[in-house]
């Protein structure tokens, strides 16, 4: 059955990478196994010995996998136009469903409880479906709008909105899908899955940290078309076809780890506290 599962999914796999390596949205996809070893190498010590095939929640995960294919031949047959994104979440998802079956079968439940994190992480080689990826970018529109006339309202500029279109006094702005931030989003929130892994113990911190990221992506966006506004009305419209614009990602990525990175310091040093109170 492995075997034939994975000539089942070279295609797909190759497919996946081929995709991967030409998306800027997706290319962390390449880091994400990597990363899932690590991570399976840090409970690498604590794992107990083997208590015996899982075959219970082995065949669920089976039968989740099958339903995926048979899901992804249901929407292809009945004429849904899918995009490559949807194809390679359904592929993706089921061959998640499918390795997941295999740790309980093959590892047995009390291994894949310590292994949980690591398994589930492996979630993130699955590409969000279009749907899913346009309800996103949406949120994020607008809440980045919603956010940057905050910032507009604080600096008391003038301006007016409609929408997701400011007008300035030299220049009209319009928060695009492709100003939604979703890649550096979706980046920190792996980042925060991982860090709470790593250097937290408590699950509603661990929580905590990643729904952070939500919020700090809206501020971080609202915060860059705020800088990009202000720079082109008091400097000059021509700012908009500088680097700030076209290649600011990173600056502004990288000043929202600054906040991100005091909540995970402050949430690990609740943890030592609260550890030597009860001490």
């Amino acid at each position: 059955m492995a075997a034939a599962l994975a000539l089942c999914f070279s295609v797909p796999l190759y497919d996946m990478a081929w995709f991967a390596s030409e998306s800027e949205l997706y290319s962390y996809i390449f880091l994400i196994p990597f990363i899932g070893v690590y991570l399976a190498k840090l409970k690498w010590k604590s794992l107990p010995p083997f208590s015996g095939a899982a075959r219970k929640p082995a065949a669920a995960f089976f039968a989740g996998g099958f339903a995926m294919l048979a899901g992804y031949a249901l929407a292809r047959h009945s004429h849904f136009k899918l995009t490559d994104d949807d194809y390679l979440s359904f592929m993706m998802s089921a061959l998640f469903l499918f390795f997941t079956g295999g740790c309980f079968l093959f590892l047995g439940t009390k291994i894949v409880r310590v292994l949980a994190f690591p398994i589930g992480f492996l979630v993130f080689i699955v590409p969000m479906p279009s749907a899913m990826l346009d309800a996103i970018e949406y949120v994020l529109q607008y809440g980045s709008a919603w956010a940057a006339a905050g910032f507009f309202h604080l600096a008391d500029a003038t301006f007016t909105r409609d929408g997701l279109v400011f007008y300035l006094p030299t220049i009209n702005l319009e928060v695009a899908p492709e100003c939604s931030g979703i890649h550096s989003s979706l980046v920190l929130f792996i980042t925060g899955a991982i860090a709470g892994q790593i250097f937290l113990r408590t699950p509603w911190k661990r929580a905590a940290l990643m729904l952070f990221v939500i919020p700090l992506a809206l501020l971080r966006n609202g915060f860059r078309v705020f800088v990009l506004g202000e720079l082109c009305t008091h400097i000059g419209p021509r700012m908009i076809d500088t680097p700030i614009h076209h290649q600011g990602g990173p600056l502004f990525f990288a000043l929202s780890l600054i906040p991100f990175f005091l909540l995970l310091v402050w949430l690990r040093k609740s943890e030592r506290f609260n550890k030597i109170s009860k001490n």
